[in-house]
């Protein structure tokens, strides 16, 4: 190991370092001065950013080739950073009210974003899988730090077995590469592959096992049934932040070993990305519009959202479309974050201390209780639906445009149909907020305001610069 090493994953090591700082710092930080936990996560959280500001674009690898620091790790490291410091920002005020103690709360989640971190940068299979672990196991602990509450115990456990069984595959899946290639380098995987020195079976059933155990992280059907009960019963900043970056994650590992690893595959992987896209939009719509439960509901668009990036992944053996189908999955992840982010932050401010549930009956009379939360609620649900006017809609604009030119016209036309269940959602939710009355408890704070603000303001103002957002993605991917 040499300083090269150390300087292609700086954000990273600064990040644990920090986590690590913070938990020794708890021991000895009085109860009362709880308010600085997230003040020196932020912190964390910043000098990170500083320093991957400070490294750039500027290809690195190192390790021996088994980490690389180019343009998709930043774009993607930027993407969860940011999800970070809106979870942080989100989470003094939400986790006072729930009685979560925040001491240990912080320091897990900047470890499960340094796992995420660690993703974005993974050139070998061994990297996924420690990355994978770094950013789940954190999350576990997470998902039941509502304690005493049944539900949020309930979760955590569900997601700590799952996980654990998403894990064994992946596992799998790198010894049958590693059975079939002789290494578990990407770079040294694909070079067997090209060669013609790869064993076929090894390789397609390693890869297939690989999709399964990503397909778990990401909550794509049929690998989705976690994902419901999990969102409902872990806390709701807890959710948020792992709805959108460990989906994240899983499709940057899915980017970075599909793209530069098995691009001569696209005649089995194909029908597979396809198979997998046509049933997650259709089948996350379909059960999201007989939810009740709003969190239930979240999870279920989460699965649609899944199943829309994957459309991405269908044309990508066709040439000509590779680069373009890549940055329309990295364009739709930063409006998915956006949008769940702002809808998160609506949600975290109806829900009670008592752990009654969050229904489509508590949004009832929102419009004319909190003007501004019901205004940021309407944008993102339209957002998700790909109304024009939001990030949404360009995000699905580009996923449609590229599948349409890799010759997936029907993958289009269903992606279109399901957004008019999406849309039919949105309405629900619209309806209740502004045409049925009643008096929501809301447990209204600046600092949850500001974040859902920013969130709707970003998904209708940055609708306005699509072009140059998809070129900055696409830019980002030519590093690779």
């Amino acid at each position: 190991m040499n300083l090269i090493d150390l300087f292609s994953i700086l954000p990273l090591i600064a990040l644990l370092v920090w986590a690590m700082l913070m938990l020794l710092a708890g021991l000895f930080l009085p109860k009362k001065v709880d308010w600085l936990h997230p003040l020196l996560a932020l912190l964390g959280l910043a000098i990170s950013a500083g320093l991957l500001a400070w490294h750039g674009v500027q290809p690195y690898s190192g390790f021996n080739d088994m980490v690389r620091q180019d343009g998709f790790s930043v774009f993607l490291d930027g993407l969860f950073l940011l999800s970070g410091a809106l979870a942080v920002i989100l989470s003094p005020a939400y986790l006072k009210r729930m009685g979560v103690d925040q001491y240990e709360y912080y320091p897990l989640l900047l470890f499960s974003l340094s796992g995420m971190l660690l993703m974005a940068s993974a050139a070998d299979l061994i990297i996924v899988f420690l990355a994978l672990e770094l950013l789940s196991i954190p999350l576990y602990v997470l998902a039941g730090m509502a304690r005493p509450q049944l539900e949020s115990e309930e979760a955590s456990l569900k997601y700590f077995l799952l996980g654990s069984f998403a894990s064994g595959f992946v596992l799998f899946g790198m010894a049958f590469l590693f059975g079939a290639a002789g290494s578990t380098n990407f770079a040294k995987i694909l070079a067997a592959v090209s060669a013609g020195q790869a064993q076929p079976v090894f390789l397609i059933v390693g890869a297939a096992l690989l999709l399964i155990g990503l397909g778990f992280k990401i909550a794509v059907v049929p690998f989705h049934g976690w994902a419901p009960d999990v969102y409902q019963g872990a806390p709701s900043t807890v959710t948020a932040f792992m709805a959108i970056g460990a989906k994240a994650a899983g499709f940057a590992a899915l980017l970075r070993f599909f793209l530069m690893v098995l691009p001569a595959q696209s005649a089995w992987l194909t029908p597979v990305f396809v198979a997998l896209a046509a049933l997650s939009m259709f089948v996350g719509n379909l059960l999201a519009l007989v939810q009740n439960n709003l969190k239930r509901l979240m999870a279920y668009l989460g699965i649609a959202s899944a199943g829309y990036i994957l459309m991405a992944f269908a044309p990508f053996g066709t040439s000509g479309v590779q680069l373009d189908s890549l940055a329309s999955a990295l364009f739709y992840l930063l409006a998915f974050a956006l949008t769940s982010f702002g809808a998160w932050a609506v949600l975290l401010s109806l829900e009670q201390a008592d752990h009654s549930g969050l229904t489509l009956d508590d949004l009832a009379g929102l419009g004319h209780a909190s003007p501004l939360l019901a205004a940021v609620l309407t944008v993102t649900m339209l957002s998700f639906t790909g109304i024009p006017l939001t990030l949404g809609f360009w995000g699905k604009f580009y996923l449609f445009r590229t599948a349409i030119a890799g010759g997936y016209v029907w993958l289009a036309v269903l992606g279109l149909l399901t957004s008019l269940m999406s849309a039919y959602v949105a309405f629900r939710v619209i309806q209740q907020m502004y045409f049925r009355s009643g008096a929501p408890r809301l447990a209204l704070h600046y600092w949850v305001n500001v974040v859902a603000a920013f969130c709707a303001l970003c998904v209708v103002v940055l609708s306005f610069i699509p072009a140059e957002l998809f070129q900055m993605a696409a830019q980002a991917l030519l590093s690779l």
